[in-house]
């Protein structure tokens, strides 16, 4: 017999954005101001609302699903103890990516452990290397093979390469001696600085 769901959801508490002095209230705007509510527009105190709401609500369920892969790995290092107990040994391979399923098969559980890649100053000896070849190649470069060439080596505003991006360029088939250099340089780039752990459910 399950349980029926609780349709109960409390958004996290956060403030409401409103300062209240001398029995007037103002809003705060970006830059620290006090601003009086009546000089702030309807559509602009519309949308402080909604962002508080939604950024409530996500707090709310971030912290539920840190709790929840709380439950899983207790759940799951339950049940390795006792099959380690009674066999010797637990599930899953190496690197700790691991699958569970019910009896029935219409349920699973899956455990996947990524690295995570940061890149070493190789890679700008590689990016180098790669605008040797284009400015080379020039018109007869593929505007497709330029635009990669931009995304990979371009970082957002946390100054992050984009590793898909990287990733593409390795698997692309050029066979000129330089590009292959670059890809070389890029490989020796890859450094594994962490794992990130991910729990899927079926």
């Amino acid at each position: 017999m399950t349980n029926p769901p609780s349709n109960q959801f409390e958004p996290a508490p956060i403030p409401d954005g409103r300062v209240t002095a001398n029995g007037n209230t103002y809003m705060t705007d970006a830059k620290g101001g006090l601003i009086p509510i009546d000089l702030v527009k309807a559509q602009d105190q519309l949308q402080d609302e909604t962002v508080r709401k939604i950024v409530s609500h996500g707090l709310a369920l971030s912290a539920q699903t840190s709790r929840f892969k709380e439950h899983v790995f207790d759940d799951i290092g339950s049940f390795e103890a006792i099959l380690e107990q009674e066999y010797g040994s637990t599930i899953g391979g190496a690197k700790g990516n691991k699958t569970l399923m019910s009896y029935d098969g219409l349920f699973k559980v899956q455990v996947a452990v990524a690295d995570k890649f940061d890149f070493g100053a190789e890679l700008q000896v590689a990016k180098g290397i790669v605008d040797e070849c284009l400015n080379e190649w020039s018109a007869d470069a593929p505007v497709e093979l330029r635009a990669i060439v931009t995304n990979a080596f371009n970082t957002d505003k946390e100054g992050q390469i984009n590793r898909a991006e990287i990733f593409k360029l390795l698997h692309l088939e050029i066979q000129d001696e330089r590009w292959q250099r670059a890809m070389t340089a890029i490989r020796d780039a890859m450094r594994v600085v962490g794992t990130a752990t991910y729990v899927r459910c079926y």
